[in-house]
């Protein structure tokens, strides 16, 4: 018999963690019924997470561990975790117990006023100034560059219905970002306050340059304003260049130009030169992605199944 609910958590140095946060979700999701299953999914860890996964899939056959074959990515690991899940309601969720197991009842009951989505909306976030400033910050920029306003107060942790999931996972691109990609496959979506947690311990391993490169990736990928940024740049200096030949001209004409600026045209020069490099740069981190993207690779490589 299939399980009603699948609880899909990608771990990276959650070796104190791991024990806690699948009591935690034994615990929450028996409120609601004894047919469920975790799935953890070790994305190539550097600690020894997978050990104690091992551990727990060996106490109770209802935790299944997927292994990584190396690194991939948060988002990656979730959707070798939603690849496996068999429940009609599937929840996903981080490992670092900020996403309080406690929720899930009331997220499931939630979906079962006759939502497909329910997404987290994190209540007063326990994160630190600086990842909440970016994480604002680029929620903005995001929302300015795709045309969708996005929510900086929602991130994984929500439950999805079996056919949300299925729709996401026939989306095979190579730069994936889950909560996205729920708001596109679309499905009636609702959201619910929760508790943010802290930080059970350790840090994030999103550090500046990594949460960079990842807004980045997601600009690129889901969004080609970049590009239509460079055209209007280019079509508003050549219109003001134009403003400027004629004032020029008009002085020249007037005798106001006797000798001609050695600096000015210096600086022409640097100017658009610059500008020129940049939009070639825009354009080639964009058939960068398309290169990535048609090379057809698995999105992620198992190395180890247990309780399969």
């Amino acid at each position: 018999m299939s399980p009603i609910i699948s609880i899909v958590s990608p771990v990276y140095r959650a070796e104190n963690i791991v024990d806690k946060l699948v009591t935690e979700i034994i615990k929450s999701v028996s409120q609601i019924t004894e047919n469920f299953e975790i799935i953890l999914v070790e994305d190539g860890s550097p600690d020894d997470s997978w050990a104690k996964i091992e551990e727990n899939c060996q106490k109770d056959t209802r935790v299944k561990g997927i292994k990584l074959s190396r690194n991939f990515g948060q988002h990656y690991a979730i959707t070798a975790g939603l690849d496996h899940a068999q429940g009609e309601w599937i929840v996903v969720m981080d490992c670092d117990l900020q996403d309080r197991p406690e929720e899930i009842p009331n997220l499931y009951k939630k979906a079962k006023e006759g939502f497909d989505v329910v997404l987290a909306q994190r209540h007063q976030r326990k994160d630190n100034f600086f990842k909440k400033l970016f994480s604002w910050a680029f929620y903005k920029v995001l929302s300015y560059l795709t045309g969708v306003k996005h929510d900086e107060s929602v991130a994984n942790f929500g439950i999805y219905h079996k056919k949300v999931i299925e729709a996401v996972k026939q989306m095979r691109e190579s730069i994936r970002v889950f909560p996205i990609m729920v708001r596109w496959v679309g499905f009636k979506q609702t959201k619910l306050k929760v508790e943010h947690a802290e930080r059970e311990e350790g840090k994030s391993s999103y550090n500046f340059k990594r949460l960079l490169n990842f807004a980045l990736d997601i600009i690129l990928a889901y969004s080609d304003k970049p590009i239509r940024l460079t055209i209007k740049t280019g079509l508003l200096i050549s219109f003001l260049s134009f403003i400027f030949a004629i004032i020029l001209l008009v002085q020249y004409f007037l005798g106001k130009i006797t000798v001609a600026g050695y600096a000015s045209l210096i600086i022409s020069i640097w100017f658009f030169s610059g500008l020129i490099m940049m939009t070639l740069g825009v354009i080639g981190l964009y058939v960068g992605k398309i290169f990535e993207g048609v090379k057809n690779r698995p999105i992620y490589v198992i190395k180890d199944f247990l309780n399969k």
